[in-house]
């Protein structure tokens, strides 16, 4: 108990200082970029989530236009791609320190400058956090209910916190991370009660805090499985689970983006029906090499999901990592630091 109150007073403090701090004192950006007006909020969003950009920048990986001209990153791909959102990953305590909460601060200044949206995503652990895999952060190890409540809520704060202190508002929040079979296990599993619920409006309710305007997202994976996403938000509904968006991923097989894409959409007209809720598209990707189908499934994505009314943007994850990045991710769309015409899509 010693240990959590401990933890509580810390973020508190450390959340004032940043509020205190000029900004000339604080993480500069790097590269420095000149300031650009932020592109309309509410509008349909074509975004990348860039999460491993500085990772990549410290081993030394560059960009390039299509005439082979050196560029950073977000300023070539909103030039060159068209997109005019960013989406940030959250670890708690990373090992590594990629992605915790002072590496998204100057991944978001960069982002904000350059006029781009933003979104967070929070994934309540200190590594990667999906179906498979909810590992409670190892500071959180041990709590019971309140004290995984409160220290969602203190960690969400804490982090908006410090990008509201920048002047970076987030146009969308994710509270977890592909939260299909709930988070902070064995805790917040989805089978235990109403927990995920009660997990999920603590980290929601914190969001409205520091941003009301902000859109609260609760993400789960397979957009083109129906059934995972009516145990969810069938869930929530039982239990009281509040959010303003349902979030999806989807990752077509080759040769099946168009059968994806339609289940996708088919999708997003059934859970608007059913629940109210329009949807984000917060991840998608296919193998850089099939950059032509990928390029048309998100054209298809965009199309259809733009004529139901209730898709409000799409995210490829990580289009920037090279071949086999990260113990053999290759769904990015980059080759040799260029993109391919994968986002090609976004210029319709």
């Amino acid at each position: 108990m010693k240990k959590f109150f401990n933890m509580i007073a810390l973020l508190l403090f450390i959340t004032g200082v940043q509020a205190s701090c000029n900004k000339e004192d604080s993480p500069v950006t790097s590269p420095r970029q000149p300031e650009q007006t932020p592109a309309a909020a509410g509008t349909f969003a074509k975004g990348a989530d860039i999460s491993w950009v500085t990772q990549l920048e410290s081993e030394g990986q560059s960009f390039y236009d299509g005439n082979g001209g050196r560029t950073e990153l977000m300023t070539l791909l909103k030039r060159d791609c068209h997109v005019d959102a960013v989406r940030l990953r959250v670890w708690v305590n990373p090992a590594s320190g990629w992605n915790n909460a002072d590496d998204v601060l100057v991944k978001a200044r960069r982002t904000a400058a350059l006029g781009l949206r933003v979104m967070i995503d929070f994934h309540f652990s200190d590594s990667w956090a999906d179906p498979g895999q909810q590992t409670v952060p190892a500071a959180w190890a041990g709590y019971d209910l309140p004290q995984m409540k409160t220290a969602v809520a203190a960690h969400v704060t804490s982090v908006l916190t410090k990008l509201k202190s920048f002047g970076i508002t987030p146009e969308w929040v994710q509270v977890g991370n592909e939260t299909r079979t709930g988070m902070l296990w064995p805790l917040g599993r989805i089978d235990n009660g109403s927990n995920y619920a009660e997990l999920t409006n603590a980290g929601y309710d914190a969001v409205k805090g520091v941003f009301p305007g902000a859109k609260v997202i609760v993400h789960i994976d397979c957009g083109d499985n129906l059934a995972f996403y009516t145990r969810v938000f069938d869930y929530m509904r039982k239990y009281g689970g509040k959010y303003d968006v349902i979030g999806m991923s989807l990752y077509p097989e080759k040769g099946k983006g168009a059968v994806y894409a339609d289940k996708c959409v088919d999708n997003i007209k059934t859970l608007y029906a059913t629940y109210g809720k329009p949807v984000m598209l917060c991840e998608i990707g296919m193998d850089y090499d099939n950059a032509e189908e990928c390029r048309d499934c998100i054209a298809s994505v965009i199309r259809k999901g733009k004529a139901t009314g209730h898709l409000e943007g799409v995210f490829y994850w990580e289009p920037e990592a090279p071949a086999g990045y990260n113990e053999g991710y290759n769904k990015g769309c980059f080759v040799n630091g260029t993109p391919t015409v994968a986002l090609d899509a976004y210029a319709e």
